[in-house]
């Protein structure tokens, strides 16, 4: 029986490319990262909410259910982050509060 490792061949470099990769970054990379895409991405959802709110209020847009879901999106996602936010604050806390 031909036993193979993780990295031969098995799939786990493709779903996970970061650990197959050659070049480590820092897990502090990794959360700015994150965060600034995650932040970007609710950027983008609000600015659409605001753009079809504005296209419905001049009359170029009669779809008001379109309207709602993006808004809904908007506010989901904000929410989303937020939670986010917190949970890396009280994680972050609880780091602090260790004793060496």
């Amino acid at each position: 029986m031909d036993l193979k490792g993780i990295d031969s061949g098995l799939g786990i470099g493709k779903a996970f490319p970061e650990i197959g990769a050659s070049k480590a970054s820092s897990p502090v990379e990794g959360a700015g990262k994150f965060f600034s895409e995650l932040v970007s991405k609710v950027n983008d959802l609000q600015t659409q909410s605001d753009k079809s709110i504005q296209e419905l209020a001049s009359g170029e847009n009669k779809n008001l259910h379109e309207v709602m879901i993006s808004m809904e999106k908007a506010s989901i996602s904000f929410q989303f982050m937020s939670s986010v936010r917190n949970k890396a604050l009280e994680a972050y806390q609880e780091v602090m509060r260790m004793q060496v």
